[in-house]
């Protein structure tokens, strides 16, 4: 039965197999020039601010960044898709499981073969490939723009352990739509549409809530605004960054800018003009002597004044507690599945 089952899966195991030691090779030539890149940019400016390098440095490797981001995403979902769904759907089209149960191999030890030898290979090429994103790209992780941090949802998915989890579950996933549906084209596209939907609903409506968020208030500065200046109609104008001031790689799930007796002016990315008067003192036109003093003066006076941000986020410290709690969420979805296609494929399938 596992000479069988290689021979059917020997294929798909050599393309994905390709797939890999392409991306190993494209990392490998690439990976020590951008190392090399990010330590001479610290090294340059390790006597002072390094935020300029790092936007710097991140904006000239953001494109291959979410490529290999990217890679390592729709992994699983490719592995759910022409692995798992035509697994049994294949079997029941043509009929050749009857076959196999009728030479002495029980319909358990049919189903387990079948499941194990493809499930580890899909474990073994996502963590793989993951680990090889993660090694590629921790310089850039390291330097990453405010929405593109390891806490992120974009970025998450792709480093740690749950690259291997998600590839189990959409494996064991496929498996399963196809023993429901019994058509194989059909359920690739059945598989896909809820692996999808799976992995946009746990970042948006589950990841948040893994570990209570933490809120605070914040002083305006450079560290969590993304424009400020005057107005033509003159109060100061105020677009928040999706950043915190002293939590750098912070997951921020909300950020508002509050006035001083705590009402919400204006979310991140909205610009919002402080009612701060402007006829006279640091935020007057008068008082713009100097190229910046409006950032300086201006923005001390509204802070002054207790205008602050008001933001929900969960900290960057919480980046492995988090990757351990997702990888056991659905470490018992994939279990789960796996005894339902058990207890299908002993009670329902003829």
């Amino acid at each position: 039965m596992i000479w069988l089952t290689w021979r059917q899966f020997r294929g798909a195991a050599a393309t994905m197999s390709a797939v890999l030691v392409v991306l190993a090779a494209v990392l490998v030539l690439t990976g020590p020039r951008l190392a090399s890149d990010y330590a001479d940019g610290i090294a340059d400016c390790a006597q002072s601010d390094c935020t300029r390098f790092f936007d710097r440095f991140f904006d000239e490797y953001q494109l291959p960044f979410l490529a290999v981001t990217l890679v390592v995403l729709v992994l699983p979902a490719l592995i759910g898709l022409f692995w798992g769904a035509p697994l049994i759907t294949r079997e029941l089209e043509a009929g050749t499981h009857l076959l196999v149960w009728n030479q002495s191999i029980t319909r358990t030890r049919w189903l387990a073969v079948k499941l194990t030898l493809p499930g580890v290979a899909a474990v073994a090429a996502a963590g793989l490939c993951g680990l090889a994103a993660t090694w590629w790209a921790a310089p850039l992780d390291r330097s990453a723009a405010a929405g593109f941090t390891l806490m992120d949802p974009l970025v998450f998915g792709a480093r740690g352990i749950v690259p291997m989890v998600y590839a189990a579950f959409a494996f064991v996933l496929g498996v399963t739509v196809g023993m429901l549906v019994r058509r194989t084209l059909p359920a690739m596209a059945l598989t896909l549409a809820l692996f999808a939907a799976v992995q946009l609903v746990v970042p948006l409506t589950v990841r948040p809530h893994l570990m209570p968020p933490v809120s605070g208030t914040f002083e305006l500065g450079r560290g969590n605004i993304d424009l400020f200046g005057l107005s033509e109609q003159g109060p100061p104008l105020v677009i928040l960054d999706s950043a915190i001031p002293g939590h750098p790689g912070a997951w921020v799930l909300s950020s508002r800018l509050v006035d001083p007796s705590g009402r919400p002016l204006g979310a991140h990315g909205a610009a919002v003009n402080v009612p701060v008067p402007t006829s006279s003192g640091p935020c007057s036109r008068a008082a713009q002597s100097e190229p910046g003093s409006i950032m300086e003066g201006c923005l001390a006076e509204v802070n002054r004044l207790g205008y602050r941000q008001a933001a929900i986020y969960q900290p960057f410290e919480r980046f492995w507690p988090f990757q351990w709690i997702e990888t056991g969420v659905y470490a018992l979805l994939t279990l789960g599945l796996t005894g339902l296609c058990f207890r299908w494929v002993r009670r329902r399938l003829s």
